[in-house]
């Protein structure tokens, strides 16, 4: 397979961005697009669309848990393309989203694939495995013609296999909870991001105050995430904060922009 992103009539939401001068910026990224969890998201973006300067990142995934196939839904891809043409930016973002690998055989393994997440597919996939689903990837967006510049693994995790995978290949950047990486050699920027806990009442609890405090200590920083999930949408705690985080900002003079907005930025700021 080629090692070049396919071209595309699409408009890159980077391409035109200029360095800011100054001005603080935030990006609000949509993880686990799939045509099963769009239904969840709907009421948020077409919130967001009503406040007008909201751009979103989101985070596809060809085919969620073996069950979801992005890439063969008409309509849904219909709603992508015209994601798009708002300026919005779509991201590959594993391939299933669930941990389908062999069981783990050590304690390590165990912990991160069984409990802190069951759905870090890019964590135990030797660089082969990695590469052909990553390749895959790009293959569906070339043939929907669509610009494809970053991957995030699921759950954040990615093992030697897919870092080396990820080298080889056209992708622009990556990125985990605290940063974005530069490709292919995972050159870092740190850019922290706010996320919701909501799989407990506890956790929800806990979430808003650490999110409060995480904006608090971040309100210098010149960027900062917001990595939200299907399941937010389904508890008014988590999507009203999300909201009134994004209005905050919006009141306080920052800047909505995409990761390749983003990127394009620091690189033309850089030259």
């Amino acid at each position: 397979m080629s090692q070049t992103i396919s071209p595309h009539t699409h408009k890159s939401s980077g391409q035109h961005a200029e360095a800011s001068s100054g001005q603080q910026t935030f990006i609000v990224a949509l993880h686990d697009i799939s045509p099963n969890n769009w239904p969840y998201y709907r009421p948020f973006v077409e919130r967001m669309d009503a406040m007008g300067n909201v751009k979103l990142t989101w985070l596809v995934v060809p085919d969620f848990h073996h069950e979801s196939a992005s890439f063969k839904d008409p309509a849904f891809l219909n709603l992508l393309e015209k994601r798009l043409e708002k300026g919005d930016e779509l991201v590959l973002h594993g391939f299933y989203h669930c941990d389908d690998a062999p069981a783990p055989t050590n304690v390590k393994d165990y912990f991160m694939r069984r409990f802190y997440t069951v759905e870090g597919e890019f964590y135990p996939l030797a660089e082969d495995d990695a590469r052909s689903r990553l390749e895959r990837g790009i293959e569906l967006f070339a043939q929907q013609n669509w610009p494809l510049h970053g991957f995030v693994a699921p759950a954040w995790l990615m093992g030697d296999g897919a870092r080396q995978a990820l080298r080889k290949l056209p992708f622009r950047y990556t990125s985990d909870p605290g940063h974005f990486y530069e490709l292919p050699d995972f050159t870092s920027h740190r850019v922290p991001t706010l996320v919701w806990s909501c799989r407990a009442r506890w956790r929800r609890a806990m979430s808003y105050v650490v999110n409060e405090a995480s904006r608090l200590q971040y309100r210098h920083l010149p960027t900062i995430r917001m990595g939200l999930h299907p399941i937010d949408m389904q508890y008014d705690a988590a999507r009203n904060y999300w909201i009134k985080c994004i209005e905050r900002l919006l009141n306080e003079g920052q800047r909505s922009e995409t990761k390749i907005d983003w990127l394009h930025r620091m690189t033309t700021t850089a030259q």
